[in-house]
């Protein structure tokens, strides 16, 4: 298949995946995050392995690695089995409750890291670099508010699937100089135009109630209403989750999340990451596929909890591209200097 044809069949994959979004925001978003999500983060934290993950030096992994780790584990204590050793023993559940208050710093050292290590290339700056993004990401969140919400909530969810998924459709468009490739990215711009233009009935969309417990066990529920506040959404500023504006906020999650899977499988003989993974490889990545895909049908929040720390690995460890990305795209519209390699 020609990136033409993958470009046309992207700007598809952005109709269909509004489409379904615009029917069943709620249904829509829990079947991708739950079956596509799994296989999106064992394909891509594959794929990254082989482009020793955009780093200059395989060292910094472990950075990003520890910052996923601590981010996730809060999410991991909360499972079934550990809820009850969390809440009587004091240390671990002294540990969970002061990593999850930290996890908006550690976000943000993963990103301000990743952008100093696409910037400098010397051991010595990087390591200088690190303690500086520590050090920004804590007066940061301390003192300008806003940027709890930015980095902790928005960072690993609509900006992750959203404007990076844009950016690297940008920057593919860029090498490949596509005119339907050009297409497909303003139409994905146009997206969030069109669904909050949208004339909205709530009643019109009926929720079962294991589909709402399914989504609040998800903790989308709360991205809404961090959506909603912090873009001024809510009427009469009370948020409910089948008000008119939180089901545009849900249409919107649910586009951005199934787009940015299909976007990713659709792209496989572009990106190439299936050409340097053995059979053995494709075994393990489906037998893990499946038995996350068991655990959601099983307990969604239990599947959500187990998967964190791999959806925490897949996003974290993304920014260095999402950097490179957009350092790329900057350069070639001449608003950055070229920089020697």
């Amino acid at each position: 298949m020609t990136t033409k044809h993958i470009d046309i069949l992207n700007i598809g994959l952005i109709l269909l995946s509004l489409l379904l979004a615009y029917k069943l925001p709620f249904e829509l978003f829990l079947f991708s995050y739950a079956v596509l999500g799994p296989l999106h983060y064992l394909t891509e934290l594959n794929w990254l392995k082989g482009k020793n993950y955009f780093l200059h030096e395989r060292r910094w992994l472990w950075v990003f690695v520890v910052l996923a780790v601590g981010i996730a584990l809060p999410m991991i204590l909360s499972m079934p089995f550990f809820t009850s050793a969390v809440a009587s023993e004091g240390v671990w559940k002294t540990i969970s409750l002061a990593l999850y208050d930290w996890t908006d710093e550690m976000f943000l050292v993963a990103l301000l890291f990743a952008l100093s290590l696409v910037l400098f290339k010397k051991r010595a700056h990087s390591t200088i670099a690190l303690f500086a993004s520590i050090g920004i990401s804590v007066c940061c969140t301390h003192f300008l508010s806003f940027t709890t919400i930015l980095a902790g909530v928005f960072l690993p969810t609509i900006l992750h699937v959203y404007i990076f998924t844009l950016l690297f459709m940008i920057f593919g468009t860029l090498s490949s100089k596509s005119k339907a490739g050009t297409v497909s990215y303003m139409l994905m711009i146009l997206c969030p135009f069109i669904i909050f233009s949208l004339d909205i009935q709530p009643s019109d969309y009926q929720l079962t109630e294991p589909i709402m417990t399914s989504f609040m066990a998800s903790n989308f529920g709360s991205v809404s209403y961090y959506f909603s506040d912090f873009f001024g959404l809510a009427e009469r500023n009370k948020f409910f989750l089948l008000s008119p504006s939180a089901i545009k906020i849900q249409i919107f999650i649910a586009f951005c999340y199934t787009y940015h899977y299909l976007n990713w499988f659709s792209k496989t003989s572009v990106i190439g990451w299936n050409k340097n993974t053995s059979k053995a490889k494709f075994t393990v990545i489906g037998v893990l596929w499946a038995g996350s895909v068991s655990l959601y049908w099983y307990d969604y929040k239990l599947g959500f909890a187990a998967l964190s720390l791999l959806s925490m690995l897949h996003v974290v460890l993304e920014f260095p591209l999402n950097i490179t990305s957009l350092k790329s795209i900057l350069t070639a519209a001449g608003l950055l200097p070229q920089l020697r390699k």
